[in-house]
């Protein structure tokens, strides 16, 4: 704690501030709610070793420039780790969501998505790309740490091929989409409730260009809550209208193309989730995730069972990996 009271020392010469600890995320980072005289900050501290606090620095101008609120940055000492930021409060979308303010929220929320998509670079030069290379490791965590730590299920030759031709085909399926600015966890957890009830973006560090529905399918097919597949589609309807008026769809994408793109990009994003809330219990042990992870496979098994692309992944799921999932689940903490 000496280079973090150091740091706010350099900030705050009179040294008049108190420092509590707030709850963390699935990073590395942790974070504390500081009061200068009777004034809210949040500071940021981010290993240098493990998180690029430049690029954070780098993606919130970008997001800034283009109209979005994010927090604004007060100081920073970069070569600890450090960053100190306005504070958004503590109002999540997540906690005013109901069956009657989903869609209004919602709404705001993709209207956000179009700003989003418009950044394609930062002062550190283009995003990464959310090539086929990222698409595959990332779905290679359900093998890795989903299927063989967590279940520490034995998948046979014939088990991983019928894996990674669905993989491929979703790869495939992402990369066959138009790219764009891609916040990349997009989702009620990271949009606060302002004041004047407009939303805020945070958790942007992570921005790619990659697939221009994966942040609708993140926000619409949320890991933490599940709506109605109706509500779901008629969000993603308008989310489609609002693409093919802007003109970023081309004219050989249609409702049911964009439909069924959509459900394979949720797809992908689900299985590769699947591996990263293991890996958080097991190589992190942060056992918060664990509660999600039925939500998170039962939209991978729904998905997988409505396109006959994946019936042999489907019956997989349904005769061995389900199965252990529940078994496993029964002992878990």
């Amino acid at each position: 704690m000496t280079f973090i009271c150091s740091f706010l020392d350099s900030v705050w010469p009179d040294q008049d501030y108190q420092l509590n600890p707030l709850s963390g995320d699935a990073s590395f980072r942790r974070y504390f709610r500081v009061f200068h005289q009777q004034r809210p900050y949040v500071l940021m501290d981010a290993p240098p070793t493990l998180e690029d606090g430049a690029r954070f620095i780098a993606v919130q101008q970008a997001l800034a420039a283009a109209g979005l609120r994010v927090p604004a940055i007060v100081a920073n000492d970069l070569a600890n780790g450090l960053i100190l930021l306005e504070d958004l409060g503590d109002c999540l979308l997540l906690s005013v969501l109901d069956d009657n303010s989903v869609m209004h929220w919602y709404q705001q929320a993709l209207a956000l998505l179009k700003p989003i998509r418009q950044v394609s670079a930062t002062t550190q030069g283009a995003l990464p790309v959310f090539d086929r290379a990222f698409l595959l490791r990332e779905m290679q965590l359900f093998i890795d740490w989903f299927c063989l730590v967590h279940l520490k299920l034995e998948l046979s030759s014939d088990e991983l091929t019928v894996l990674e031709r669905c993989f491929a085909l979703l790869a495939d399926e992402a990369l066959a989409q138009p790219q764009a600015g891609m916040h990349r966890d997009f989702h009620a957890r990271n949009l606060m409730v302002l004041p004047d009830n407009q939303l805020a973006v945070i958790d942007f560090q992570d921005m790619v260009l990659g697939p221009v529905s994966y942040d609708a399918v993140s926000l619409l097919k949320d890991c933490y809550l599940r709506w109605p597949d109706a509500v779901v589609a008629t969000l993603r309807d308008e989310f489609f209208a609002t693409l093919q008026a802007s003109g970023e769809l081309g004219p050989d994408w249609d409702n049911k193309r964009f439909a069924r793109s959509f459900n394979w990009m949720g797809l992908q994003r689900h299985i590769k989730v699947c591996g990263i809330f293991a890996r958080l219990y097991h190589r992190d042990n942060k056992a918060g995730y664990l509660p999600d992870l039925p939500r998170v496979l039962a939209y991978v098994t729904d998905t997988a069972a409505l396109y006959p692309e994946f019936a042999e992944f489907s019956l997989l799921l349904q005769q061995k990996i389900q199965p252990r999932f529940d078994e496993v689940s029964r002992c878990a903490p």
